[in-house]
């Protein structure tokens, strides 16, 4: 019996890492803005985790908005984030990344946006089945906490490939400038042993 249980609260939190998290990475052009909507029932748990891989300064403005218009959650110009709420009523939230800041430069966004089960009602009925629900609520929260831990890790390594991407094109940027001090280095003693020669070749004709 203590077996089965194990394996029924395992496959349930491997259901629920598979099912509940959506993941994305979408291109936002400058002076634009992209917008996606999920329909959701009050107290449902939502999460959103992005962060900006390329373009400009790496910042983006990001927006919650929910059914009755009222702004749930809005940042300006940031690199990355996470926010979790439970949605306040039902209906469609919309969550917008916006480009408008930028003139010319596209920003790419990789994010996931998670919605958790929809809120049970509790009937007290019967001890065992309050005990289930406990058990089931468990499993949930374990659930949610590993999907939290698989997120910070996904984000960690497209962290760790953007910096490493920007200290690959710094160091070439300061390889080539390297090159071009030493190139002018070049041209400037051979400009100086050329006047001096020219000098000193004036000064014995004279």
């Amino acid at each position: 019996m203590k077996s089965s249980n194990r394996n029924l609260i395992f496959l349930a939190i491997i259901s629920s890492l598979i099912s509940a998290s959506t993941g994305y990475t979408i291109t936002v052009d400058a002076h634009a803005e992209e917008c996606f909507f999920e329909n959701v029932e009050a107290d449902t748990k939502m999460g959103l985790t992005f962060e900006i891989a390329e373009g400009g300064f790496l910042d983006i403005d990001v927006k919650i908005v929910g059914p009755d218009g009222a702004i749930v959650y809005k940042g300006e110009r940031e690199s990355s984030g996470m926010y979790t709420f439970a949605a306040p009523t039902s209906g469609r939230y919309t969550y917008c990344f916006s480009n408008q800041m930028s003139t010319m430069t596209p920003k790419v966004v990789m994010f996931n946006f998670e919605v958790g089960d929809a809120p049970t009602k509790k009937t007290g009925e019967k001890d065992d089945e309050a005990n289930h629900n406990k058990l089931e609520d468990m499993i949930k929260e374990l659930g949610t906490t590993l999907k939290t831990v698989k997120h910070e890790q996904e984000y960690m390594q497209v962290r760790d490939r953007i910096h490493r991407d920007i200290n690959e094109n710094t160091n070439s940027r300061v390889v080539m400038w390297s090159i071009f001090e030493a190139c002018v280095l070049l041209l400037m003693t051979c400009g100086q042993v050329y006047y001096l020669k020219r000098f000193f070749e004036v000064q014995r004709v004279v």
